[in-house]
């Protein structure tokens, strides 16, 4: 099954110029989303995860129900504010400025096997943050996976983990 044929392009979203890939129309389509969770299960199970991190917002759709299908734990990283309880917060810059990503501080066990989902690889940066939150926080980051890696945008070049894709884009 080519899940290209399920992802929905959408032009100037969300600002002029982006060409945005849309996964709604994946999520609604159910022998395509089992396929791409079979897929990625297949993946993520040679890492031999403890524990899966879904990165805001989409990365939970992903994230999630691999969790249930590995048998192993789900988490977050959310932006800065999203979480209740004691977080542990990372700054990261931004082209123009910094961003802030956050786990709850007791999400993360020390030693943990850690593997990070998102639905698109795109520049990398906040993936990037994400390894080093969970690093900070005592996680082994053994590797990460998205639906999408955008080439071209240099995302996977500042990654010093393993990292697999089932669809990519040339931008």
């Amino acid at each position: 099954m080519d899940l290209k044929d399920h992802i929905r392009t959408v032009p100037d979203f969300p600002k002029p110029g982006i060409l945005f890939y849309d996964i709604s129309t994946l999520l609604g389509h159910a022998e395509a989303w089992r396929h791409c969770i079979e897929s990625l299960s297949e993946i993520i199970r040679r890492w031999e995860p403890d524990l899966l991190v879904g990165i805001e917002s989409r990365g939970f759709l992903t994230a999630a129900p691999l969790a249930l299908e590995l048998d192993v734990g789900f988490t977050m990283v959310r932006k800065k504010g999203k979480l209740p309880g004691d977080t542990i917060a990372h700054v990261y810059d931004l082209e123009y400025g910094t961003d802030t990503v956050e786990i709850q501080a007791d999400a993360i066990q020390p030693g943990q096997k850690v593997v990070i989902l998102d639905d698109l690889l795109a520049t990398g940066g906040t993936l990037q943050a994400s390894v080093e939150l969970i690093r900070k926080v005592g996680g082994n980051v053994c590797g990460a996976a998205c639906i999408i890696e955008l080439n071209g945008l240099g995302g996977r070049d500042g990654l010093d983990i393993p990292f697999e894709a089932l669809i990519s884009y040339d931008v």
